[in-house]
């Protein structure tokens, strides 16, 4: 009975471990004009199971005018 017990346990908390989510970390660099109607963007992400990281980056490709 108490080799059940134990049993049961681990078999709990396997299940708990294999349903929470994976710690993310998420990097966003943004140096575009935000009146920019092209921006540039490179995404890319790694998961490897026990973490992951995404990066985004963003820029303007060319230099903004005013209308003087």
């Amino acid at each position: 009975m108490r080799n059940r017990r134990i049993a049961l346990a681990i078999i709990v908390l396997a299940l708990v471990v294999a349903a929470t989510r994976h710690p993310t970390a998420n990097i966003q660099i943004t140096t575009h004009t935000v009146a920019d109607p092209a921006v540039q963007r490179v995404e890319a992400a790694l998961d490897v199971g026990v973490f992951a990281v995404s990066v985004i980056v963003d820029w303007t490709g060319k230099r903004l005018t005013s209308g003087r």
